[in-house]
């Protein structure tokens, strides 16, 4: 039976620099996955990534193995087999919880099916397992035994236990070093993350930078909208050659005006003080949220005035109704009187007639 995947993820993946052990090298130029098999035939477990046509990470887990969260996204492992640390940048933090999590079983798993094989090979081979502490010690160079005071299971004792002491002090020796080495390495985990947090800083101001513009643009526009109804609230003014019957219209309208050259102003105001705030990226996006806000309030303002105007020109226009109605009326009035004298001189003319006779 071949080996049979477990769990997979989708993840960037790095490698430490093997020539100055503090820079991560990058080893896919894009998210790969990272799978979790298991080998039944052997009994173990792999870390297995493929990046094109070349396995990028080959890594056979051990219960001495320790995978680190060294940021939100971010963790890593050293694999003192491939010679190497294999560090991993997630997407989100629970894609980051998930693995660590599926890499803390498998290491229990790895644990015990070491134990269960020692097991089986010592229940196999009493006579090799019996003679293994000798042949621990002479590896170890422990101290030979002594002829002195006492049977020889006294000396098999001392020499245990002169085994097991420096045996502790390798393993502390092993530790402090260990330690020291993940420091380091999570130090260029976390200048990695801030090297990214900065990368994102950059493109922030950027994106603010583009947005000013866009917002500059916008001003300009509605600076013109404006001008144009200015010129159009002057014209009618002028055509409508009585000022004082709209005169509390156009008072309006000029308040209107000056509100918005007002705002129009501080908005200039506010790009300025944005281009010179360019060193908190927060409070950059708070105040364009602010004045993107205060823009929706202009084109409001901008509405409200257009339809003023508008209301404007129907009162001119029934005014000029009005106007024109009363004319009619006075010409009426005026052809009436017309009449009316003309009948008044015939009367003249005819009481004198009268009076003659």
């Amino acid at each position: 039976m071949g080996e049979q995947p477990i769990f997979s993820a989708k993840a960037h993946v790095f490698q430490i620099d093997p020539a100055t052990k503090r820079n991560w090298l990058p080893a896919s130029k894009h998210a790969v996955a990272v799978s979790f098999f298991y080998d039944a035939s052997r009994n173990v477990y792999r870390i297995i990534s493929v990046g094109g046509t070349k396995a990028i990470i080959n890594s056979t887990i051990t219960p001495n193995m320790t995978f680190t969260k060294t940021s939100q996204k971010f963790g890593q492992w050293a694999d003192s087999r491939a010679n190497t640390v294999y560090g991993l940048g997630f997407s989100t933090e629970q894609q980051l919880q998930q693995f660590a999590d599926q890499f803390k079983e498998v290491k229990e798993a790895a644990r015990l099916a070491r134990e269960k094989s020692q097991e089986r090979f010592e229940l196999a081979h009493p006579a090799l397992s019996i003679a293994a502490p000798q042949e621990m010690s002479e590896e170890r160079h422990s101290p030979p035994l002594l002829t002195v005071n006492g049977p020889g299971e006294e000396k098999l004792f001392r020499s245990k236990s002169a085994e097991v002491e420096l045996t502790v002090e390798k393993e502390r020796v092993k530790k402090m070093l260990s330690e020291g080495s993940m420091c380091e390495i999570n130090l260029e985990a976390e200048l990695f993350t801030l090297q990214d947090s900065n990368a994102k800083l950059v493109a922030a101001l950027q994106e603010a930078n583009s947005s000013v513009e866009m917002w500059k643009k916008q001003l300009a526009e509605y600076q013109e909208e404006t001008d144009r109804l200015r010129d159009q609230v002057a014209e009618l003014e002028a055509q409508l050659g009585h000022p004082a019957a709209c005169q509390t219209g156009g008072d309006e309208l000029k308040r209107s005006l000056e509100e918005l050259e007002a705002l129009l102003k501080a908005k200039d105001q506010e790009i300025h003080s944005l281009q010179s705030k360019k060193t908190d990226v927060g409070e950059l996006e708070k105040e364009r949220e602010e004045a993107m806000q205060r823009l929706q309030d202009l084109e409001r303002r901008n509405t409200e005035l257009e339809e003023r105007v508008q209301s404007t020109e129907k009162v001119l226009a029934s005014n000029q109704e009005e106007q024109e109605q009363a004319e009619v009326e006075v010409r009426h009035i005026i052809e009436v009187l017309d009449v009316k004298i003309g009948d008044l001189s015939n009367l003249r003319q005819s009481l004198a007639k009268l009076i003659d006779k």
